[in-house]
């Protein structure tokens, strides 16, 4: 890989991270018009689209919200970051956030979320939500 495609890489999980991380737990809601695009586009079907979106949700989010960023990929324009949501729901929540990223914005976000299960109530025995394996 080309250092500067793996810099760029870099630059865009951080970017993911900081956005998830700095929203959600920091409570940064001026990260809205620094990191995201004016004409950001949202397909979570609980939030509209835009900043505007994203700032009506802002004042609604419950103190006790924490988000847990675990497995973080990168490729192209895009970052997907697995991650935990306690306080977000009366349970905790295990997704995955996807993000375009162009010019150093978040330009659009997909989510995909559920309930976690306890690993002893999974068939396989495996918690939902790890960090990195080893190889």
């Amino acid at each position: 890989m080309d250092p500067q495609n793996a810099s760029t890489l870099a630059a865009n999980k951080a970017l993911a991270l900081k956005a998830l991380t700095g929203v959600f737990n920091d409570r940064d809601f001026s990260l809205f018009d620094q990191i995201f695009a004016p004409d950001y586009i949202q397909h979570n079907p609980t939030v509209a689209t835009g900043c505007a979106g994203l700032k009506e949700i802002a004042p609604h989010l419950s103190p006790e919200l924490h988000y847990t960023p675990g497995i973080i990929v990168a490729e192209g324009d895009y970052v997907m970051v697995h991650g935990r949501y306690i306080g977000w729901g009366p349970k905790p929540l295990v997704g995955v956030d996807i993000f375009r990223i162009a010019d150093g914005l978040l330009r659009e976000h997909w989510d995909v979320l559920q309930e976690e299960v306890p690993a002893s109530q999974t068939k396989s025995g495996n918690p939902m939500f790890t960090g990195p394996q080893p190889s």
